[in-house]
């Protein structure tokens, strides 16, 4: 009898095992593999909020503007691409912008023209490591990116000298990606990061995604695709820390969130701001859901970051 309650404790063990690697492997392939994210389309917190009103469409904007397609290799061997725009008269002033999960770099158009036109800068736009043109099969969460970014903001130095002023400005997972970077040993050249709706950390947006999207607690399975994606992509999710990184950094930092955002909670940005030691300010626009601050009231959230910037910034 005890022999078969022991074989049957060890079959219930082995079974649970088994459900933990399946279950680990499909949320790895959801979310970090490089694959379609159609569930995303769904998602009610990412729905637009009703106060948006408008209509243009910068992608067209993106498509009359001369870009330069530009490639480098990153240092694990992958091939990048960016797009380069000069600014409308020389300047030193350079923007890298960082898009969110799952989007592309022209995504970023509405940004792009504000920095180019408005603050006449020239604007540098990579395709994240496993996203639009650039290589790769997984998505790093914004921890390998943020060498890739160390990459680009050399590349800048490289090819507009050594008196280039550069600003940051990430959206959503963009915005993590910039303030991991942030927390790396970065040239005197980079005076200020725009940090926009962006994550703690991999392992808490994907806690809270876990628990909001399928009513699953995060153990055991956050921690084994964590394990899953160190194998297969060489990280942690709780490596892939912006919380960490912006603990160390110097570099100012403005953060910006809407009130409504549901998809990475506004609470995020409340720790973010407080464990920041640099110089730090925040803009919390009401009514806006994830990503969304800058269309729901473009008008503050351009004056913000142009005060921001302009603190730093001769």
């Amino acid at each position: 009898m005890k022999k078969r309650i022991v074989l049957v404790f060890i079959g219930l063990l082995a079974a649970a095992f088994l459900v933990i690697i399946i279950a680990s492997f499909y949320f790895y392939d959801m979310a970090v593999a490089r694959t379609s994210k159609d569930y995303l389309a769904d998602n009610p917190d990412l729905q637009s909020s009703e106060v948006i009103t408008v209509v243009d469409d910068p992608a067209e904007w993106v498509k009359e503007q001369p870009f330069k397609e530009i490639e480098k290799v990153s240092e694990d061997g992958l091939t990048l691409k960016a797009y380069y725009l000069e600014a409308p008269t020389p300047t030193d002033q350079t923007v890298i912008i960082a898009h969110g999960y799952s989007g592309k770099a022209k995504d970023m158009g509405r940004y792009a023209r504000f920095y180019h036109e408005t603050l006449s800068y020239n604007v540098l736009m990579p395709d994240a490591r496993g996203h639009g043109e650039s290589e790769g099969h997984y998505i790093g969460f914004g921890w390998h990116e943020r060498k890739d970014y160390l990459m680009w903001i050399d590349h800048i130095l490289e090819t507009n000298g050594e008196t280039s002023v550069i600003s940051l400005h990430g959206v959503s997972m963009g915005a993590s990606t910039v303030m991991m970077t942030s927390g790396e040993t970065l040239p005197p050249q980079v005076k200020a990061i725009i940090a926009d709706c962006g994550y703690t950390s991999a392992e808490d947006v994907l806690t809270y995604q876990l628990e909001r999207m399928y009513n699953l607690p995060s153990f055991p399975i956050v921690p084994a695709t964590s394990l899953l994606t160190k194998i297969r992509a060489g990280y942690s999710f709780s490596e892939a820390s912006a919380l960490e990184q912006v603990k160390k950094t110097s570099v100012p930092i403005l953060f910006i969130h809407g009130e409504e955002d549901t998809f990475v909670p506004t609470d995020m940005v409340y720790e973010l701001y407080e464990q920041t030691n640099s110089e730090k300010d925040i803009l919390l626009v009401p009514y806006a859901t994830h990503g969304e601050a800058y269309i729901v009231d473009m008008d503050q959230y351009e004056q913000k970051v142009s005060e921001f910037l302009s603190l730093y910034i001769e």
